[in-house]
């Protein structure tokens, strides 16, 4: 499959993408209902960890949603020595890809960020993969941060599973949260830095579009940039 070479500003320096773009069909988008299990987690700003294929598109979702004051790319799990973005690409470490998200309750509830993920960023039924890309590094994963994310999740993903919205079994799973690493400087921001690069046009820009269509009340125009 063909990988998109990605051009840095500085130096022109190029990396190989493990983002890639054959010919498939549009990602489904799905209303997921609105939890009723919700969030309590107080005032003050929270933190959680969703995985869900490439994290260019994860990140871009994230940083268009009201509430999110920061939303970083990364990796999870593994170790520090081989967080990497070659060796995470290769699949022979043990990361996946995953974005870090910071948020203010008060503006944006955990369980309405799980309800974006569900509707507009993955494909539940898929183990090991999203959209294009392929491999352990590109599971979806909720990682919650702390107890209430942590039940919250759990009864989000049992309500879940008593719809029939998907046409196959929901694989996506709530894991411990281990060690988050931050991405290359490159990956951060990549889509609002790069709005034209092909992986971002074909399969993220979707994404963003049906967060504005399906949630206008918690779409942010403006791109927060870390």
């Amino acid at each position: 499959m063909k990988r998109f070479a990605l051009i840095l500003a500085a130096g022109a320096l190029a990396a190989t993408s493990a983002c890639q773009q054959p010919a498939l069909a549009a990602e489904k988008v799905v209303e997921a209902p609105a939890a009723v299990r919700k969030a309590q987690e107080g005032s003050g700003l929270k933190t959680a960890i969703f995985a869900g294929g490439c994290f260019w598109g994860v990140e871009a979702v994230f940083s268009h949603t009201k509430g999110v004051t920061s939303a970083v790319s990364g990796y999870h799990g593994g170790t520090r020595q081989q967080a990497d973005y070659k060796l995470v690409s290769s699949g022979i470490t043990d990361h996946v890809e995953a974005v870090k998200v910071t948020y203010d309750p008060n503006v944006v509830r955990y369980d309405q960020l799980l309800r974006i993920f569900f509707s507009v960023v993955i494909d539940p039924t898929l183990k090991n993969r999203q959209g294009p890309d392929r491999g352990p590094h590109y599971n979806a994963e909720l990682i919650p941060l702390s107890a209430e994310q942590r039940r919250v999740a759990t009864a989000y993903l049992a309500q879940l599973k008593r719809t029939d919205l998907w046409d196959a079994p929901i694989v996506t799973s709530v894991e411990p949260a281990r060690q988050f690493y931050a991405a290359e400087t490159y990956h951060q921001d990549f889509a609002a830095k790069n709005p034209r690069h092909g992986y971002i046009v074909r399969w993220d820009a979707p994404k963003v579009a049906a967060l504005k269509r399906l949630y206008p009340s918690l779409y942010r125009a403006e791109f927060r940039r870390d």
